[in-house]
């Protein structure tokens, strides 16, 4: 009996995953090959693209050699991919450059000169901070050093747009990856002119722009025999990860938010239309012509916590870590952590912040830094939220999705923090689920987006405690009031 099977293919930028799905979001069987990452100089953070393109096919193949599918089985594939990658390519869409990555910082001098002049209008124009993740700030520090790859360059693409030109011959983007690219204004659909100016581009120079449920078809016939699937499977170029995360477990109507907490974190939800945050605290990137995803990334998710267990030299699990804090009350005696150890992107979009403890005495423990660890992390993505709610109101729910998730403390202290209920995914493949449906959207398979609700796991759901809760918004209040006065002091 014939299945019908949907992939889902994530490009991401610590791995690439191709994971196989049924139409009811199970998942039959996934492939992952690890990206390696360089760092040539300080601040500089790059990757290969023609090793990750290989890896997306080696990873197609395998998906379907483990589950012996047949080309009539495999209905179509959707494309889910980080933000924020660079690429300068030639007129035979050859790389003059490695990819430039969202963490790449070498624009953090541009960022700050930008930001005292034009930088708030282009912010307010195309919804994206003004921060070295930005391909705009990647461009302007090319100019600015005679960068050669810049000026020898025909176009410039993102890691989708590159598989895809190599894959489909097609130079095409999605609304949300070109939102994100700082140069896509919101009001017009189109390539922003000042954005543009700023960077030293011309409009043919980028991909053209459509709808994430474009379809695509002729894969090129060597690529599909590799991969072992006819080469009219329909591809749908689908979105950004952010977006497509938040597809993937649901929260897709307005109040609905979605936490992801891995090594760095975001918290997201989707909005009609496409307001702008005025105080430039947080994003704002297209996903359809009507619809936009706002929220806000924090550098400093589980990476915090890996840093204490480093610092501390605990030798045990992160679990075992997790649990010492189990033993003291909310607020960790005194003790307030300011997370920014990896610099910060939301709310402070500032890649020179410091981390802090404040409150320490001679009394206090692992234990307590543990717990302070994890409710600054919480406090910190908190601090995000309360700039959605300026824009979109308070949440009607929140989704938590991510490694960190696997720590009960952690997920209980989310809840008591928010006071609200915390909804917990049962799956690590939100954006892959997301790329895969908005594919069977774009194949008109399901009629809808809003349709992904009914093909769920199912979700724990963690209550807050509100004692805790009126603790920790006494708490906040000090956090909030450390933060702003230490932010000056970061330079």
């Amino acid at each position: 009996m014939l299945r019908e099977l949907v992939i889902g293919l994530d490009l991401g930028t610590t791995s690439v995953k191709v994971v196989l799905f049924d139409l009811s979001g199970k998942m039959i069987t996934e492939s992952e090959q690890m990206i390696t990452t360089e760092y040539p100089q300080p601040g500089w953070v790059e990757q290969d693209p023609n090793k990750i393109e290989r890896s997306a096919v080696i990873a197609m193949k395998e998906v379907m050699e483990k589950e012996e599918v047949q080309s009539n089985e495999l209905l179509t594939v959707g494309i889910s991919c980080a933000m924020h990658s660079l690429i300068c390519v030639d007129d035979n869409f050859q790389p003059l450059s490695q990819m430039l990555i969202w963490s790449d910082g070498r624009s953090s001098s541009q960022a700050e000169k930008l930001m005292n002049t034009i930088g708030m209008d282009i912010y307010s124009r195309t919804g994206t901070p003004i921060h070295p993740m930005s391909p705009l700030l990647k461009l302007v520090w090319m100019k600015e050093t005679n960068y050669e790859p810049y000026e020898k360059a025909t176009y410039f693409m993102s890691m989708k747009e590159f598989l895809l030109e190599k894959w489909f011959g097609r130079r095409v983007v999605d609304y949300s990856m070109a939102s994100a690219t700082g140069l896509f204004n919101l009001k017009t659909y189109s390539w922003d002119e000042l954005a543009l100016e700023t960077a030293g581009l011309k409009k043919d120079q980028l991909s053209e722009t459509v709808h994430p449920t474009e379809v695509l078809t002729n894969l090129n016939p060597a690529i599909a025999e590799e991969i072992g699937i006819s080469k009219e499977i329909p591809f749908v170029i689908g979105a950004a990860d952010g977006q497509l995360a938040n597809l993937g477990n649901g929260s897709i109507s307005p109040g609905e938010v979605n936490v992801s907490v891995g090594t760095s974190g975001a918290i997201r939800q989707f909005i009609n239309g496409a307001k702008v945050n005025e105080k430039h605290e947080t994003f704002t990137y297209a996903f359809t012509e009507d619809t936009a995803i706002i929220g806000g990334p924090t550098n400093n998710g589980g990476i915090a916590l890996q840093w204490l267990k480093d610092l501390l030299d605990f030798k045990g699990s992160h679990d075992e870590l997790t649990t010492e804090a189990e033993k003291v009350e909310p607020g960790a005696e005194g003790i307030i952590f300011l997370p920014y150890v990896n610099g910060e992107r939301a709310p402070l979009w500032n890649q020179q912040a410091k981390g802090n403890f404040y409150g320490l005495s001679i009394g206090h423990k692992k234990e307590h830094l543990v717990r302070a660890v994890l409710e600054g992390i919480t406090f910190n993505i908190y601090e995000i939220g309360k700039s959605l709610e300026e824009i979109a109101g308070k949440p009607k729910k929140i989704s938590v999705n991510g490694g960190l998730t696997r720590s009960p403390l952690w997920v209980q202290i989310m809840a008591d923090i928010f006071g609200q209920d915390i909804h917990l995914s049962d799956t690590h493949h939100n954006a892959a689920w997301g790329a895969a449906w908005t594919a069977l959207v774009g194949i008109k398979k399901v009629e809808s987006f809003e349709g992904i609700k009914e093909n769920l796991p199912s979700e724990k759901v963690i209550r807050p405690n509100m004692v805790n809760h009126e603790k920790y918004s006494n708490i906040y209040e000090k956090y909030e009031s450390i933060a702003k006065d230490l932010a000056k002091h970061f330079i």
